[in-house]
């Protein structure tokens, strides 16, 4: 079952050039029950691209919609019902519309006018539209928002703009070799891959089951320091809500386990405002390298500098130093593994080659002293 995501995501890949990190993306929403925003230029395949995966996932109810200043509130979640009127119940007729939605793309998503804006931000946050005064439970996974430009200040859509966990900015091709594929493509293309509805829905749940390691909370908990110090603020609900985000991504990926590298994609979802975006990038992709490993090889130069440093050495001291120094490094290790306990296989294997590096020394002192 989870060999389909990468199908997809090959097939989607290969569909829209240059389009990767948006379908890595999308999939991932998909898996958190997220939505994500897209700024971009009209002709840059947002809506094509939405379309394409809501038609791999077969028995989900799609509903998608261009917004203007005059949308009405029928439009988006259905005409009211005559039969219930008659009967002095003011009900929506609900079918076919966004209340019934699994997946949604709103187009020129900030030309959201006040009598649509409050019933829209309930639906995309709670999944609740309320209908007749009475909460509807929506079965809605994922919206998929775009517009060509990001909402003006002073026109009441930060709340909106805020629902959208995940955003990015598009533009037009830019590689020839993509820019030939994409005029080239069509007429015989590969057939589309397939995922039921119930198959996505235990993704889902999945998705929630992978674990999180401590060295990812405490990046996160790096990366939250650094921003405030640089004046941005994302709200804790933002990091709570990005945990479902990183377990999805490790899902996508066909891991159990959530990596710091996975916080990469958060450089997606923690800035407020365009001016925000760099700095968030470039702290996020200075903080998010996996420690662990970082630590571990350079634990392992270190090691073999200092083996190397006496290999033809015949001074007892410059030996008897090589081996407080490897202990050092043992000791660095062990500290290592009781934080960060998912790590212990690694850690241990090279505890393993530096104890036997120890011994290399101690033969060294035995053989400097002639015992």
């Amino acid at each position: 079952m989870f060999k389909k995501l990468v199908e997809i995501k090959t097939y989607l890949t290969g569909k829209f050039m240059e389009r990767e990190n948006v379908v890595d993306a999308m999939l991932v929403a998909l898996l958190a029950r997220q939505h994500v925003l897209l700024i971009g230029p009209p002709g840059t395949a947002k809506s094509a691209l939405v379309v394409e995966l809501a038609k791999i996932i077969q028995g989900a109810n799609y509903f998608q919609w261009l917004l203007t200043r005059f949308t009405t509130p029928e439009e988006l979640f259905g005409p009211v019902s005559l039969k219930e009127l008659e009967k002095g119940v003011y009900k929506r007729n609900t079918a076919g519309k966004l209340p019934e939605a699994h997946v949604a793309f709103i187009d020129e998503l900030f030309k959201a006018n006040s009598a649509i804006l409050n019933s829209l931000l309930t639906l995309i946050n709670e999944r609740i539209f309320y209908n007749n005064g009475h909460p509807m439970q929506t079965p809605l996974m994922t919206i998929v928002g775009a517009s060509n430009e990001y909402p003006e200040e002073g026109e009441g859509l930060e709340a909106l703009f805020d629902r959208f966990l995940l955003r990015f900015e598009l533009d037009y091709i830019r590689e020839k070799d993509s820019f030939l594929n994409m005029l080239k493509s069509g007429g015989n293309e590969k057939t589309p891959p397939s995922l039921t509805l119930e198959e996505l829905q235990n993704m889902q749940f999945f998705a929630e089951m992978v674990s999180i390691p401590y060295e990812v909370f405490d990046t996160l908990f790096e990366i939250r320091q650094k921003l405030r110090d640089e004046g941005i603020h994302p709200s804790d609900r933002r990091f709570k809500q990005s945990l479902g985000l990183l377990q999805a991504k490790a899902m996508l990926e066909q891991r159990q386990e959530v990596r710091v590298e996975d916080i990469l994609l958060l450089a997606n979802a923690l800035w407020e405002t365009p001016e925000q975006k760099q700095a968030v990038t470039e702290i996020v992709r200075e903080l998010a390298q996996d420690k662990v490993t970082a630590a571990l090889e350079r634990i392992s130069a270190e090691a073999q500098e200092i083996l190397n440093g006496i290999t033809n050495s015949t001074s007892t001291d410059e030996a008897v130093e090589a081996a407080e120094k490897m202990k050092t490094l043992e000791r660095e290790l062990e500290q290592l593994s009781v934080k960060y306990p998912g790590r212990r296989e690694e850690i241990e294997s090279l505890q393993l080659r530096l104890k036997r590096n120890r011994d290399k020394i101690a033969h060294t002192i035995v053989g400097a002293i002639g015992l």
